[in-house]
């Protein structure tokens, strides 16, 4: 019998933890493979992790309710020698797995947790001069971004789990290491770094307490990480935004008179988010910078179009899945990848790679009777666009009469780091002019 970790998988881009929401099975469980061993919550979505590997559980090493961070170990499952280990533990199990994945029995699901983890397994390691102390991924990239070396965080008391430095931690000591308290050599390696984000600043702490009919209600996990998040992304990205208004008036009396025939067809209804969808992917064509991504003074110019979609979960909140590969599909295609990821959303059962690689956003206000919006960019993309309900309106008309059209507003929201005025205005103008003159009978 061998013994293989399970470490905390990387539930998509930019997650940094999980938290431990149920534990399927207890030590001295037996598990089958592709049985379900725990269910995981971030903010973006919440995971039924399955075993990719038969066996019994040794150890669990986290209660439910506890959040760990990626990479780290949380169970240990004795299983047959053969079989190929969960995220890797030791360096035995991690050459097995390397050298054993194109034959392992995993299911096709389970893959990609396998070798997404292994990165952060290796990670993990203890770094020359950092001792035994461990650091998740992203301070490991914060700290060689900003010319910080491990050893210096060994001063840092973490605000983590288990006393583990997190983000604001490390943005914290960054400021502070500016005042001078650092080593003589650390003004040379920050200066040639990129540079740093600033750090958010220190909350004024509310004289609430309860009682005096105030009720105290702690975030829950997934909140935190969403409001860390949004609060990031303002701090990184100067968030501009364009908005106009939208003749809609074609596409619903086409849609009037096609979702029942449509829906006979699919099995599912034609909605205006597809046709807006298609239209994204046109302008994205068009305006290619606008589906890239910054890395330092570097712009990441991307060959595909990875379309994210927002999707209402009841109890759930909101995740946003990727339409692979947009630019190479019809509108109907498009349509039919939506639903497939709006079902597996629903169901709990979305992939890590259904919610990473994603290259710009799309989110509908719409659906809750709201005209407009100004949504908050998901990072590491440039831009996010949103679109509120239709409604009736009376327009003034070319030749000055009145009439009565289906408006509907769009937003389109960027970072200006890169997209200035000119190209986030043309980009929304390109938008509206396809939705405004397209066909829609010849794209089905």
């Amino acid at each position: 019998m061998a013994k293989h970790e399970i470490v905390m998988p990387q539930m998509g881009e930019s997650i940094t933890n999980g938290t431990i929401t149920k534990w399927h099975k207890q030590p001295g469980d037996m598990i089958e493979l592709d049985e379900i061993l725990l269910e995981i919550s971030t903010d973006k979505v919440e995971s039924e992790i399955p075993s990719p590997m038969e066996g019994r559980i040794e150890e669990v090493l986290f209660p439910e309710g506890e959040t760990v961070d990626v990479g780290i170990k949380i169970a240990v499952v004795e299983d047959d020698p053969d079989n190929v280990p969960f995220g890797g533990g030791s360096s035995d199990s991690a050459g097995s797995a390397g050298s054993s994945a194109s034959s392992a029995p995993a299911k096709e699901e389970s893959a990609p947790a396998a070798a997404t983890e292994e990165a952060p397994a290796k990670a993990a390691a203890p770094a020359r001069g950092e001792g035994r102390r461990f650091y998740t991924p992203l301070v490991r990239s914060l700290a060689n971004k900003h010319g910080v070396d491990l050893s210096e965080l060994e001063h840092i008391k973490g605000s983590g789990a288990g006393g583990r430095v997190n983000k604001a931690d490390f943005m914290a000591f960054l400021d502070n290491r500016g005042s001078g308290s650092s080593k003589s050599a650390a003004p040379q390696a920050s200066a040639s770094s990129a540079p740093s984000t600033p750090a958010a600043p220190q909350p004024t702490v509310p004289a609430f307490s309860s009682g005096d009919r105030v009720e105290i209600i702690p975030m829950d996990n997934m909140r935190k990480t969403i409001a860390r998040n949004m609060v990031a992304s303002k701090q990184i990205s100067p968030h501009v935004n364009s908005i106009d208004t939208v003749d809609m008036t074609n596409l619903v009396k086409f849609r009037e008179s096609f979702k029942h025939e449509f829906k006979k067809q699919e099995g599912y209804s034609l909605t205006y988010t597809h046709f807006v969808l298609y239209a994204l992917v046109q302008a994205l064509k068009a305006f290619p910078q606008v589906n890239a991504s910054i890395d330092g003074d570097n712009i990441v110019m991307k060959k595909d179009i990875n379309l994210g979609c927002a999707v209402a979960v009841p109890g759930n909140g909101l995740v946003v899945p990727n339409i692979k590969g947009a630019d190479n599909l019809n509108i109907t295609g498009i349509a039919r990848s939506l639903n497939a990821l709006v079902e597996k959303a629903r169901a709990k059962k979305l992939t890590m790679d259904d919610l990473s690689g994603g290259t710009y956003t799309f989110t509908n206000n719409g659906s809750f009777g709201i005209l407009a919006a100004t949504p908050v960019i998901l990072q590491p993309q440039l831009g996010i666009f949103c679109v509120g309900t239709i409604k009736k309106t009376p327009v003034v008309t070319a030749d000055d009469a009145i009439a009565i059209r289906q408006i509907m507003y769009a937003t389109h929201t960027y970072d200006h780091r890169l997209i200035d005025g000119e190209q986030g205005s043309k980009f929304l103008k390109h938008v509206i002019n396809t939705l405004e003159t397209m066909d829609p009978s010849a794209l089905f």
